[in-house]
Order: structure tokens, then sequence, then C-alpha cells
């Protein structure tokens, strides 16, 4: 069996303030996969990258790569890992293909010029390839990234929130690149706020929750038997859902959706409510709804009920 991509086991990272940012986390990313690592802000995300990037040092708990100790082969994992940044940062006086150069030589590699020509094309910067860097737009040098990221061939990529305030277009090129790099043998780790896009690229999902691990799941195995239905109730866009009729409605787990709202058809455990027990509980507090749908859910709706964090911004994509 071969050795996973990525573990890490009992991760913790207390900051001098006293903030626990990670609280024990457990992950596993198998060699290949296109894994999906998801939750609020203030999660612990970026805190479990930096630490993978060597930027931020944990308080304890152990982290392999490729069966490699992080924290023990620095060097090693450096070479094999590429991290896509959320923050942007170039000298603005050189050029993306110098940029790629440099990077190539940072991590012990000699310029694979194909390579950083194919990139440059691949991701929309062939044409501003002697450009300075401050010559370019803010979604040209998040490109810029990706390519850093890529230059010297890492078996394990992380992309944190590469997509982040960039065009459907430029995401939809991105995703097709990534998809090849996937499919050509590359693991890929993944956080993203767009859970649309997640739940289409990603085979494996792990959601965090202040600093703690709740859910863990191949993708189909989450939308199976995780994800449930609910009760969408349309009372027009006025609507407003009394404290009173939350708590009369508690077991259905009420949530408040743009003109009505939505109430879970099934219990813990998987337990079926039932339609009829649902509706007219809803009713006898409500009042008969002007729309009435059974919904499934998406990997959002199960985001929004294992943390309780509903996303500030939705996808056009």
């Amino acid at each position: 069996m071969n050795e996973a991509a990525l573990q890490v086991l009992g991760l913790r990272k207390v900051y001098a303030n006293g903030k626990t940012a990670l609280a024990g986390v457990d992950l596993q990313v198998a060699q290949g996969a296109f894994h999906a690592l998801l939750g609020p802000n203030g999660a612990g995300k970026s805190t479990l990258i930096n630490i993978l990037a060597d930027t931020v040092r944990p308080t304890s708990g152990l982290a392999k790569m490729l069966g490699r100790d992080v924290f023990r082969e620095r060097s090693w994992c450096k070479r094999h890992l590429g991290v896509v940044p959320q923050e942007v940062a170039f000298d603005p006086f050189f050029s993306p293909v110098e940029i790629l150069r440099i990077t190539s030589g940072l991590f012990g590699c000699r310029p694979d010029e194909s390579w950083i020509r194919e990139l440059l094309e691949r991701l929309g910067l062939a044409e501003h390839a002697y450009k300075n860097t401050r010559q370019l737009s803010g979604g040209m040098r998040r490109r810029l990234l990706v390519a850093q990221a890529l230059v010297h061939r890492p078996a394990l990529v992380v992309l944190d929130e590469p997509t982040a305030g960039v065009d459907v277009e430029l995401r939809r090129s991105l995703w097709s690149f990534m998809r090849e790099l996937n499919r050509s043998g590359t693991t890929i780790l993944l956080t993203t706020h767009y859970l649309e896009e997640a739940e289409q690229l990603c085979d494996h999902v792990t959601i965090i929750d202040g600093g703690q691990v709740v859910a863990d799941r191949s993708m189909r195995e989450l939308m199976e038997v995780v994800a449930g239905r609910y009760l969408f109730l349309g009372y027009g866009d006025a609507f407003e859902l009394s404290e009173a009729d939350a708590r009369a409605l508690s077991a259905f787990r009420p949530r408040v959706m743009s003109g009505g709202v939505c109430l879970h058809l099934g219990g813990q455990g998987g337990e079926d409510l039932g339609f009829h027990r649902v509706y007219e509980a809803a009713v006898s507090r409500l009042g008969i709804p002007r729309k009435v749908e059974i919904r499934q859910e998406d990997l959002e709706d199960v985001f929004i009920r294992l943390t309780g964090h509903a996303r500030k911004e939705k996808s056009t994509s």
C-alpha cells in the first residue's frame, strides 16, 4: 500500500495569547486525491497550511508527507510541496519568467524552460511573460502564484483560496488545468469558500471548525450518508421566523432561506421524520405556505449544518 501523500496526527497549535487554533487535528490525504479542506473563517485551515509550509511551528503533533517527517526533514518536504497562498507578494521589478526561474532555483531545481512556457501558456500569462509584475492585474498575479507553486513539479499542491475574488472564466480555466494535473498523479489539497466547486472537483472532504475535525469522508459518502432531505416552505420575501416558532420547530432544525424556511426531514441517526409530520407541524405554527418543495442537501447545506456558519459570499459560476 502506498504511503499517504499527507498524514497529520494530533496536530495542535496554541498561540502565545492562549488562542487554540488547532485542537488535535487528524488528517490523511491519499496519493492522487483531490481533497477539500473546508471550514469557516477562523476554523484553523490557514494555521494548518502554514504549519505544512514551515512558516508556523506547531505546539505538538505529527505530520508526514509521503512518509517523511515534515518537521525533521524540512528541506525534502519543501521540495515536494507547492503552496498557492492567499496573499500576493512579488518583487515588482521581476517578470513572470524571471520569477519562475528564480523559484526553480529556490527549490534546488534547474529551470525547466519548456515547463515554464507551458505553465505560462496554460495559465493565460504567455503574452505577459516579460512584463514587470507591477504591470499585471490582480487576477494575473494570482495565476502567477499558481505557476510559482507548480514550477518545481511538486507531488503535493496546496491551493489556499486560489480563486478568491477572480472572475468566473479564470476559475474555470484554472480548474480545468488542475484536473489535468490531478489525473496525471499530482495530489491536491484545496481550501475554498466556493463550495459548489469543491463538490464538483474533490473526491474527499474534511471539514474543520474551531480547530477540530467535524467531518472526514469521501465526497460520495458525505453526500449519500450525511446529506439529507429537507422541506422548503415559501411564505414570501417578508417572511421572518420568530424565536418562539424556531423553538417549537427545533426538532426539524429550521433554517431561514430567501422567502421561506427549510425544515430537515431526517433526524439524528438517519431517522425519517416523514413529510406529513414536518409539514403539519410547520403549518400549525406558520400557516399554509405559498410554495412547497422537497430538496436534497448539497455540500453547502451540509457545511452549514455541521459548522453553523453560513458563507458570506456565493459563487456565481
